[in-house]
């Protein structure tokens, strides 16, 4: 990893991803393309920089979701995900 790289839990993209959901977006669960692991976004692998953010799979590091700020607000890119299940808010 280079020093720009940071590696933290999926957690730690709360922010970032709360700027797209208005719920708490870490209790959503994903299921992987790579290897169909069923995750909490919290659980996610965040692999962050300059660059934005890039979660991956716990169980085999797949990449799940890409993330970039530009200048209109936000892109996000979930190639990795099969599905994204959201609990009801309420």
């Amino acid at each position: 990893m280079s020093a720009e790289t940071l590696r933290l839990d999926g957690n730690a993209a709360a922010g970032l991803l709360g700027q797209l959901f208005a719920f708490d977006v870490t209790m959503a669960r994903s299921t992987c393309a790579g290897c169909g692991q069923i995750s909490p976004l919290g659980a996610l692998l965040l692999y962050g920089g300059e660059m934005g953010a890039v979660l991956r799979c716990p169980a085999c590091e797949s990449v799940q979701m890409r993330v970039v700020q530009v200048r209109a607000g936000y892109v996000m890119e979930m190639q990795g995900v099969v599905h994204l299940e959201v609990p009801a808010v309420g």
